[in-house]
């Protein structure tokens, strides 16, 4: 029966206090028998965390004490054994790097689409004022192969900092249309579409990801699994780990 609880989350919210933040919350989370990553940054927290369903959920509800993180939300999967090898907390430029600074989540998002509305559109075919909708898959090609969304563009991306370039080189393509960035757990999809709106694209970002997604709504227009960074390699659209692939 699967009993570790596992979570993903992010925010961008301004942290001033990275360095002195990390060795509080790498204490309370080995304390808490937690094992995993964070990620912080001046930009905000990203977090995976795995461990007993009450530790985990109380290590989250004492992050939403600081104000700072009041509004940090975060998604469930469910596994048989602990996917991390042990608890690390990282202080990082970016805490999903780009490399455009200019690009400040922290200070207004891109308007998002709910999964249900997404999986409407999809399925008549176009958004609610009769556009083509485009659904562009932000992570790296390895992660893609996984599976994706069908009809996805892929730009193969090799890391998300190629991802500037290869906007510019498909703007024309884009225009007229209502572009849908996504990736796992919404954190590159969140940057991606800020990009894309300042270079004159009409694009949104896929509220909770592919992972919001996968709770909200399951498989529906999706093909395969989803790659996740830990043991389990990838998800089903059960938020199971998918089976293992015999030879």
């Amino acid at each position: 029966m699967a009993s570790v609880l596992n979570i993903s989350a992010y925010l961008f919210t301004r942290i001033a206090d990275a360095a002195e933040l990390k060795p509080v919350l790498r204490d309370r989370a080995v304390a808490a028998g937690l094992k995993g990553t964070i990620l912080l940054a001046e930009e905000g927290i990203n977090l995976f965390l795995a461990g007993d369903a009450d530790a985990v959920r109380d290590f989250v509800d004492a992050l939403r004490a600081d104000p700072r993180f009041a509004e940090l939300r975060t998604k469930e999967s469910w596994s048989e054994t602990q996917p991390f090898g042990r608890m690390l907390v990282k202080v990082k430029r970016e805490i999903i790097r780009m490399d455009h600074p200019a690009i400040r989540p922290e200070s207004g998002r891109a308007p998002s689409v709910a999964p249900a509305t997404l999986r409407r559109w999809l399925d008549q075919g176009r958004d609610d004022e009769g556009r083509e909708v485009v659904l562009l898959d932000t992570r790296n090609a390895f992660e893609v192969d996984y599976g994706s969304f069908v009809g996805a563009l892929d730009w193969r991306l090799e890391r998300f900092t190629q991802f500037p370039d290869a906007a510019a080189a498909a703007a024309a393509d884009l225009d007229g249309k209502t572009v849908v960035s996504y990736c796992t757990g919404g954190i590159r999809c969140e940057k991606a579409a800020i990009y894309l709106r300042e270079s004159g694209v009409d694009a949104y970002q896929l509220d909770g990801g592919i992972l919001g997604y996968f709770e909200q709504v399951g498989g529906n227009h999706w093909s395969g699994d989803c790659f996740v960074f830990d043991e389990r390699e990838a998800l089903t659209p059960g938020l199971a780990p998918r089976p293992e692939v015999r030879a």
